[in-house]
């Protein structure tokens, strides 16, 4: 296998394919965590889903990104890109936790476009400043 992963295609390829099961993983968890149905609410036309949820999937590959850049092996940008995933939920319940005026899941649910650009723009935004911490370990 180590022979196989000498070829750039090839790591390319598990590069590729590591990112989206370990994106796949990531969704799930985020629909765990948000008290909507995230691809439902989708379905339905709901935008503020749609922006929450498209960040969130910007976020994660954004943070691999960073962590494909800066690791030779596959284990240690999955290792990298898991802890990014980690500190980007982090960084969303501290969004939750500091607009206690009111409850962003509620808001996303009930299609405040608003707030779905503004989580949005949070998991992208803390994507960018992850990334730069991979980048510097």
């Amino acid at each position: 296998m180590d022979v196989l992963l000498e070829y750039t295609w090839v790591m390319v390829i598990a590069q590729y394919s590591v990112s989206i099961l370990a994106l796949i993983v990531f969704m799930v968890i985020f629909e765990w965590i948000t008290p909507y149905k995230n691809w439902e609410a989708i379905s339905q036309g709901n935008l503020a889903v749609a922006l929450a949820t498209g960040g969130k999937i910007f976020g994660v590959t954004n943070i691999f990104k960073f962590s494909i850049e800066n690791n030779d092996s596959l284990l240690q940008m999955l290792m990298w890109g898991s802890f990014g995933f980690i500190l980007l939920v982090v960084g969303y319940l501290i969004f939750e936790f500091l607009t206690p005026f009111f409850n962003v899941d509620e808001q996303i649910a009930d299609d405040n476009r608003a707030i779905g650009l503004l989580a949005f723009i949070l998991s992208v935004g803390l994507s960018f400043v992850i990334g730069a911490g991979i980048t510097n370990s």
